[in-house]
């Protein structure tokens, strides 16, 4: 009886020990991610755009704050139109939902889906990196990693 369990206790050891090499084979050997601008036709806005009344609203708290001047931080503040395009903006992202970005609630959606990538750059933040795709008005969508990437031909490739 004591030999059984004995015997049992080292069986379990060895198929712990397989599971974990398995294991770490598995993750190993994970592969390349590649990344190319999304297509916005297929893109989607995620929130509602602000109503003029909350712009208005928001103006008057944000551009009152005496931090903000004392900072030298009010360029935004000089006109309420300034504010506006500033802040009018909604979140939009790919369909996979990989790329995001704030795009201005000036500009139509017909016009933003009907928009074509312009070319993909690479940015480090720190030890984040930031897959930027840009399209033309303005318009950037951007995924954020902390895999390493490489840029070419508007491609990404990150491991």
């Amino acid at each position: 009886m004591n030999r059984r369990v004995a015997t049992s206790g080292v069986v379990t050891r060895r198929t712990r020990a397989w599971s974990v090499l398995l294991l770490a084979a598995v993750c190993g050997t994970a592969s390349a991610a590649t990344f190319v601008c999304p297509d916005l036709s297929t893109a989607a806005q995620v929130n509602a755009c602000p109503p003029d009344e909350e712009l208005k609203f928001t103006y008057s708290g944000f551009c009152s704050d005496n931090a903000k001047a004392y900072a030298n931080q009010t360029d935004s503040c000089i006109r309420y139109e300034d504010y506006r395009a500033m802040k009018n903006v909604a979140l939009w992202e790919s369909a996979d939902g990989a790329f995001d970005g704030y795009i201005s609630c000036d500009l139509p959606p017909t016009q933003v889906k009907a928009l074509k990538p312009a070319g993909m750059t690479l940015e480090k933040q720190g030890k984040l990196t930031k897959l930027v795709c840009g399209y033309d008005k303005g318009i950037r969508l951007t995924h954020r990693t902390k895999a390493n990437c490489t840029v070419a031909n508007a491609r990404a490739t990150c491991d």
